[in-house]
């Protein structure tokens, strides 16, 4: 005989259960019955291993999403959209195939605080309007218009979170440290931008603390509390590290030598604050700067 349904775990459905994704599992287990959609059959076996139940299933591919829509309880959407376009195909499909079940209360977006734009340094929080200026960006806006919308009208919470730079030392391609060994140059002090940081770690609990949280249809900026321009970032990086400082380039210099994608980050200077992440979510960070997350372990 099968218990009533209050009885039961809830159901948590991880769409793009990457990095930051392995980091919540842990953190829900227990609570939780943690449902993993995966595109990749070979990530069956860690994906079990780590506590979640995989589902294949491709957001490209809208009639492998058929059984989502009765599973969830909750969602997690950590997948990117796709690398080209302003829209975002794939959390459209993903929220079709939701709304065939009717079942979700509860649905968490990991956006970018790229959605923003460029403000000069400038101080904002979650009431600055987006100002997106590449196409990247430009996606992220139309899938949290996408999920707000889905809220309003299905009666769903969702919570949009904007999430700037995510480092770790042992975050594969967010250790910010082989960027230093690379000597990736950055621009020089009157030429440089504001970046923000997120903690891997802190991330995921934020993630986890917005499952219980987050007000309906809140945008929340998941970041911490460095004011560091990008080449001061990188200095305190390798002075942790022991490494020598990167070069620093003009702007027509750093155009000449990288790519596009890199210059496209340097365009862009902002400081985004956090108060919704700490009164809200009532996140304590464990992180709080960069200097915490890159020194030594205590």
């Amino acid at each position: 005989m099968s218990l009533p349904r209050r009885f039961r775990r809830p159901t948590l459905l991880i769409v793009g259960c990457g990095d930051v994704g392995l980091r919540v599992l842990p953190l829900v287990r227990g609570r939780w019955k943690v449902v993993v959609l995966t595109s990749t059959p070979a990530r069956v076996p860690a994906l079990r291993a780590a506590g979640a139940l995989p589902l294949l299933g491709n957001l490209d591919e809208p009639a492998t999403l058929g059984r989502l829509g009765g599973l969830p309880d909750a969602v997690l959407h950590l997948a990117p959209p796709p690398n080209q376009g302003r829209h975002d195909p794939r959390t459209a499909a993903l929220l079709a195939a939701l709304a065939r079940g009717g079942r979700v209360q509860t649905f968490v977006y990991a956006s970018t605080t790229g959605v923003y734009g460029d403000r000069g340094g400038e101080r904002i929080d979650e009431t600055a309007p987006p100002q997106p200026q590449t196409d990247r960006a430009w996606r992220r806006v139309d899938a949290e218009a996408r999920v707000r919308h889905r809220g309003r009208a299905g009666g769903v919470r969702c919570a949009v979170l904007r999430i700037p730079g995510i480092y770790a030392t042992d975050r594969e391609g967010g250790d910010p440290r082989e960027r230093v060994r690379r000597g990736t140059p950055a621009l020089r002090a009157e030429d440089d931008v504001y970046t923000n940081h997120i903690h891997a770690d802190d991330l995921a609990r934020a993630c986890v603390a917005a499952l219980a949280r987050a007000r309906p249809q809140r945008v929340v900026n998941v970041c911490d509390d460095t004011e560091l321009k990008m080449g001061d970032y990188l200095d305190l990086v390798a002075r942790l590290a022991g490494l020598p400082p990167v070069p620093r380039l003009s702007r027509a210099e750093a155009a000449e030598r990288l790519s596009p994608m890199t210059m496209s980050f340097m365009g862009e200077s902002r400081r985004i604050g956090n108060r919704r992440l700490k009164r809200e979510l009532r996140v304590a960070l464990r992180h709080p700067t960069v200097a915490e997350g890159l020194g030594p372990a205590r």
